[in-house]
Formats: structure tokens, C-alpha cells, sequence
């Protein structure tokens, strides 16, 4: 360390000195000359953020001041920069390479989307349109985050999870297809037109109607090909579903014939009564999440405190976990999407890695809840970020090279129950509030 100038010029001997060389991938306008500087030792990233805010406004008048993060060899920086050194073991007598990106952190927070009761379920993957599932027995549709333009209705109890379903090469591209699963036992299968134009909320009723759990559906997971969805359920088996609309696509169900009134006249509809095509057994108890990232491969989570992976193909586990505490979410993602992220009955966030042979302990845990955590997802577009929700009302942003969350978002007066991104730059929320929060401008 040396005493000298420090950044903006001034003299710094009352502060220890630490000579840094900015360098980042972002593009040319936020790119600074690749010279090093001494920068006082106790900085931390905000005031690194502003000596890196104040050098590219000298480049360029018009430039705007946004937050940085900092990374030395591969970890972000969160203490002071001479705390940080010692605790790595790196030396403070070289010059420092310090790599900037842009802070992962919400900029703005939308109006929210009243419910009329507890919001239960949440998917994100329709850059279009938000899909949520409610205690109402009620499922919407919320054109643009913002306007209700359809509401899913048939089920007899709360619903607890909702899908978007891609289904791939089938019909026009305005065709979508969702499912539903509730506390009434069944799965639901809606068919909609996207681009429809509807003045008020339009209701509308399931093509297909799946009910051979014994037991509350508590999560369902579509396959990457969508033509087919897995439920977990209370009765602690594990149900895989067609899709198919319709007998020409080959369905040999019963045709249940019911009279629903519209406005203009009344009408018949037809649901279709589909049967599961196979049954995972192994949980002894809730299976409380399912997530189906690959075509051959679907992944559980359990209140028996156990993770495992299924062969869709024969139907047996391949892979179990126990990690000692009652799961609630799960979701698969990070690096080379192999890494399995859950949370359950504490306020732990783990992740194991299962192509790691002979150990079962996390590679990563995160503990800044304080209560039991709900939902987990993985950034789709990052092997780094993904959040968090939990009971203690907050959502958290995490990145993988700190243990530090990213961001914290309180906007939910209670329990968080749901989340999940949204346009890759969004998170999204439902609550016990009874609100869906939207909060946006997240880069990553």
C-alpha cells in the first residue's frame, strides 16, 4: 500500500492507499482507459461505484450515474476493500484488476394487481402476459403485467401452482395453453387465443379435467417438448399428463357435456377427462415441488426432507438427496443448467450440484431470510443470479460469487408465497396480501 493522489486528486494521507485497474466486458460508452489509480483502502463497492460514476461522466458530459458491482477474481466485493484483501489472501503491494458490471437491483416498481385473495402461484415465462393462481379457485391472465384479460375458472379449491405450457409447433402462435393445479385434487388444462381482444375480463372454462390424485395438487411442471405435465401432490405421488386438446389428437377419454350461459345464448362445451399415463412412487410425504427441465428427467422436492431425480422413461429415481428440513420449492438451473436450488423449513437457501460424485453436502447456502423460504428460480440467462422468496415477506437477488444478497425487495406487507422472473428483467410476486407486485429495470 502506498500514500499518494487518490482519484479525484486530492491527498489522502489520512487513508492507506490501494492501486487499481478498472477493466469490464460492458460496451464502449461505459468502458474506462485501462491506466491504474490509487484508490483509498476502506472503500467499499458504493464508493468504488462513484469513483467509476465520476470518471465516465469526465468522458462524457451527458453520461447518466448508475450502480456498479466489483469483482476480484471471480467475487464480488462486499466490504471494504482492505478487509476484503486480507480475508482472499491477495496482496495489496500489486496492482489490483477490478472487473465492473452493472448492480443487479430493481429501478422501478409497478402498481399492483389486486386479487381477492391469497396470491398462490406465479409464472413468468410468457414475455407477453402473467399468469397467477389464487386461494379464489380462480386463475387470470394479466395482459402486459397490468390488465386482467381472462379468468380461468372450474376449480372447487385455492389454486397452488400454474404453468404456462409452450407447446411447440401446435396451431398459431396466438394459441396458449396453461395448467392449474388445486387444493380440489385435480389439475386443470386451458387452451386461450392471446391475441384475442376482450373489453372486460373473459371467462373461461378447462378443455381437460385431471383427477386421479387422492390428495391436494401442490406443484406441476410442464415438459420442455409441452406435450405433456407432471403434478406433486399430497398424496406423495408424483402424475405424468397429456396435453392433447382433443380425441383427433388421440384421446380415448369420456366427454363430460356441460351447459355453461354466455352472454349471447347458451351454449355446450365439452371437457375431456384425461388419465395419468404413469405414476412416480418413493416420497413419504408431500411432494411439494416438481420441475421437468429435460425431456428424460424430472426433478422433486419433498416434506420427507428428500430431493430426487426420476427417469421419465422407466419411472425410477435416479438420484436422492436428504437434506435434513421439510421442502417447499425447487428449481434446476446455473452452470450448464445442472445445479439444483431448494428451500424449505428454514431459512437456508441450498444448492447442491449432483454431477459432484460421493458428496451430498451443498456447494452453496444462503441465510439472510428469516423464515421459511417459498419459491427459488434461477435467472434463465445467467449461471450466476436467481431469487428467493420467503414468510418473512421479502424477495432476495443473489449471485453465486457472493454470499451477500444482490438486492432485498420488500414491497409485500406478509408472506411471500410466489415469485418468479419475468422479461429477463423483472421479478414477480404474489402474497399473502393478496397483491402481484412487479418489480423492473433488474440488469443481469
Amino acid at each position: 500500500m502506498e500514500r499518494g493522489m487518490d482519484a479525484s486528486g486530492g491527498s489522502t494521507e489520512a487513508s492507506r492507499q490501494i492501486r487499481v485497474r478498472f477493466t469490464t466486458k460492458l460496451p464502449s460508452p461505459l468502458r474506462l482507459p485501462t491506466t491504474s489509480l490509487a484508490v483509498p483502502s476502506n472503500l467499499s463497492r458504493m464508493g468504488l461505484s462513484e469513483i467509476v460514476n465520476h470518471l465516465l461522466k469526465n468522458m462524457d458530459s451527458e453520461y447518466q450515474f448508475q450502480p456498479f458491482d466489483f469483482l476480484v477474481d471471480g467475487e464480488l466485493i462486499r466490504m471494504p476493500l482492505e478487509q476484503f484483501l486480507l480475508a482472499k489472501g491477495i496482496s495489496a503491494e500489486k496492482v489490483l484488476e477490478m472487473e465492473y458490471i452493472k448492480a443487479v437491483a430493481p429501478r422501478k416498481e409497478e402498481d399492483p394487481c389486486l386479487h381477492d385473495d391469497w396470491v398462490s402461484a406465479v409464472d413468468g415465462s410468457n414475455t407477453s402476459f402473467i399468469l397467477t393462481g389464487c386461494y379464489d379457485g380462480l386463475a387470470r391472465i394479466w395482459k402486459g403485467g397490468a390488465v386482467c384479460t381472462h379468468i380461468l375458472e372450474g376449480h372447487g379449491g385455492a389454486i397452488t401452482s400454474a404453468s404456462v405450457i409452450n407447446r411447440k409447433g401446435v396451431e398459431s402462435e396466438n394459441s396458449l395453453y396453461v395448467a392449474t393445479g388445486s387444493k380440489d385434487r385435480s389439475l386443470r388444462l386451458w387452451k386461450f387465443d392471446a391475441a384475442e381482444h376482450v373489453e372486460h375480463p373473459l371467462r373461461i372454462r378447462a378443455y381437460k379435467i385431471l383427477q386421479e390424485h387422492t390428495s391436494s395438487v401442490q406443484s406441476i411442471s410442464s415438459a420442455p417438448s409441452g406435450d405433456m405435465v407432471c403434478s406433486g401432490s399430497w398424496d406423495c405421488s408424483i402424475k405424468l399428463w397429456e396435453v392433447k386438446a382433443s380425441e383427433a389428437e388421440g384421446d380415448a377419454v369420456a366427454i363430460k357435456k356441460r351447459k355453461l350461459r354466455s352472454d349471447a345464448a347458451e351454449h355446450e362445451e365439452s371437457q375431456l377427462e384425461g388419465t395419468a399415463t404413469s405414476t412416480l412412487v418413493g416420497h413419504a410425504q408431500c411432494v411439494s415441488s416438481v420441475v421437468w427441465p429435460e425431456l428424460q428427467t424430472i426433478y422433486s422436492a419433498s416434506w420427507d426432507h428428500s430431493i430426487r431425480q426420476w427417469d421419465v422413461q422407466t419411472g425410477n429415481e435416479t438420484w436422492n438427496m436428504v437434506c435434513g428440513k421439510a421442502l417447499n420449492c425447487l428449481d434446476v438451473g446455473g452452470e450448464s443448467s445442472a445445479l439444483v436450488v431448494a428451500g424449505g423449513s428454514d431459512p437456508v437457501l441450498r444448492i447442491w450440484d449432483p454431477r459432484k460424485p460421493g458428496t451430498l453436502a451443498p456447494v452453496f447456502q444462503f441465510s439472510s431470510h428469516s423464515s421459511w423460504i417459498t419459491a427459488c428460480k434461477w435467472h434463465t440467462r445467467s449461471w450466476f443470479h436467481l431469487l428467493s422468496a420467503s414468510y418473512d415477506g421479502k424477495l432476495m437477488l443473489w449471485d453465486l460469487r457472493t454470499a451477500w444478497p444482490l438486492a432485498t425487495i420488500d414491497s409485500h406487507k406478509d408472506k411471500v408465497l410466489c415469485a418468479d422472473w419475468w422479461k429477463s428483467d423483472s421479478v414477480i410476486s404474489g402474497g399473502a396480501d393478496s397483491k402481484l407486485f412487479i418489480c423492473s429495470g433488474i440488469q443481469i
